[in-house]
């Protein structure tokens, strides 16, 4: 067969779900040898493409041509025997078992009913070895970074000859420095002719390793052009979501009243003598690079952590524990959103009074009237897209289960609400809508602390900006006009004060 220029070429495919057309009417060509980025909101249709790609969803009719062949694979498994491997954002591998094992997981040869190693395994050593030489073979994958373990995955994919590689966000939880390995990695697949599909939020990203980039909007084909020929961020986020969004800190009116949290010499093991205060209304930003102690700090202020020093809530001692935390006014949105801060398996119906059931309890009994009603109200305040109160959190975008944490926080009445990293893996248009709850809140008296990894969050939300570095904080300013982006990046990656 001869090789041609597309290696997937994509012609008016569709896909229906009840009572909703997820995928409609999609064509485009992906060249072989590329970089070819995915972008656009939460529920644009990505997610749902990739899955007909791989096996996982059957189409509903257009198709799909593979090396110039029509392609229509009836599970992931043969998807990745025909060279389509995925590195999803939930990585697949088993901390449990070794490296090596987790190489060859799921092809072992079953010959007589007993299983065997694969033939192959000095082969997907030696790639391991040739993609990162520190891994060790019989290292156990618990001991691996996020990083590493996403290596292991593309080590396994190269080694299975795997010519397309999909990978869905893998950076949203690795450090700068992993980040720039993983694009070296990235770059060498595509030299050595294995063409990669990348999905984004993170539009620097795309513009910094992207060959092309194909934009999806409320299920359709917006655009596929090269990344040479995108003019800028607001060209890409026009065609994402329709319009240009403009993201900019708006100087409020400064502290007039006594502080509602005051935190003095907190320290632990992380934490090296934080003190600050917090004044009603104000939003307070803590920026810093991977391992700086953020949430760590999220966790000592919540009651998770253990911590010397002192932490003041409306004048008051606070005991360090959530629950103590919860009755006194305060909430954590937490980092792990679908682990720590949803029920994934309940709906949102369950989800939102979850922080505050005696509202609508009566007796030791819920008022479903109540609970329905409150759900009600909430998705409709913070526009949580949804067909209905009784759809399972696990099924919303990353967006909108965002919202619903919110929400709960929200419904348990709180004065002083924390939200750490509250836009990871987030589209650019539900981010926009979340950064406008946050602006509202503040306005209307909420205390917000929002510790995140993203300096142009922390300079277009934030009244005072606190930079840490190793678990110190290493310099508090009044966000404004003369906010310096450089000097800041200077200050968190440990280098001098100007």
């Amino acid at each position: 067969m001869q090789a041609t220029e597309n290696v997937l070429e994509i012609r008016d495919l569709v896909k229906d779900f009840p009572g909703v057309r997820a995928v409609n009417d999609v064509s485009f060509d992906i060249k072989r040898s590329t970089v070819h980025c995915l972008v656009g909101e939460n529920g644009a249709g990505k997610s749902t493409l990739i899955k007909m790609l791989t096996g996982a969803y059957a189409r509903t009719s257009g198709k799909i041509l593979l090396n110039g062949e029509e392609y229509s694979p009836r599970s992931t498994r043969e998807a990745r025997q025909r060279g389509i491997s995925t590195l999803f954002q939930e990585l697949n591998v088993v901390d449990q078992l070794t490296v090596e094992e987790n190489l060859t997981l799921g092809l072992e040869d079953t010959t007589s009913g007993f299983l065997r190693k694969t033939d192959n395994i000095h082969k997907m050593v030696s790639v391991m070895n040739s993609i990162e030489p520190s891994i060790r073979p019989r290292q156990q994958v618990s001991t691996l970074s996020v990083a590493q373990k996403q290596i292991v995955e593309i080590a396994k994919a190269v080694a299975t000859e795997s010519n397309i590689i999909i990978m869905d966000e893998p950076t949203a939880a690795i450090s700068e420095s992993e980040i720039t390995r993983l694009f070296s990695i990235v770059r060498t697949l595509r030299d050595d002719n294995v063409t990669v599909i990348y999905i984004s939020h993170r539009l620097d990203e795309i513009f910094e390793l992207g060959d092309t980039v194909t934009v999806m909007r409320d299920g359709r084909h917006i655009a596929t052009k090269l990344v040479a020929e995108v003019s800028d961020r607001s060209e890409l986020i026009k065609m994402m979501i329709g319009k240009t969004v403009f993201e900019q800190y708006t100087p409020r009116n400064g502290a007039t009243h006594e502080p509602i949290l005051q935190v003095k010499h907190l320290a632990n093991h992380k934490l090296n003598d934080l003190s600050f205060d917090v004044h009603p209304g104000e939003i307070v930003g803590f920026y810093g690079l991977v391992g700086a102690g953020k949430t760590e700090l999220a966790r000592a202020i919540y009651g998770v952590d253990s911590y010397d020093g002192e932490v003041l809530f409306k004048g008051r001692k606070l005991q360090a524990s959530p629950d103590k935390a919860i009755a006194a006014g305060i909430a954590l949105v937490p980092e792990e959103r679908r682990s720590q801060g949803l029920f994934t398996i309940l709906t949102i119906r369950n989800n939102v009074p979850v922080m505050n059931m005696g509202q609508i309890s009566r007796r030791g009994f819920i008022d479903a009237a109540q609970e329905r009603d409150t759900a009600l109200a909430f998705v409709d305040r913070l526009k949580i897209a949804t067909s209905s109160i009784e759809k399972e959190t696990a099924q919303l975008s990353g967006g909108n289960q965002q919202k619903v944490v919110l929400s709960k926080c929200l419904f348990a009445d709180t004065d002083l609400l924390m939200l750490d990293e509250p836009t990871r893996g987030v589209d650019v248009g539900a981010k926009s809508e979340i950064y406008s709850i946050i602006r509202q809140l503040a306005a209307e008296g909420k205390s917000i602390l929002i510790f995140s990894s993203e300096l142009p969050e922390i300079v277009n939300l934030c009244d005072t900006i606190c930079l840490l570095y190793d678990g110190s904080m290493k310099a508090t300013m009044r966000n404004g006009a003369d906010i310096d982006s450089e000097q800041i990046l200077q200050i968190v990656t440990g280098g001098d004060q100007p």
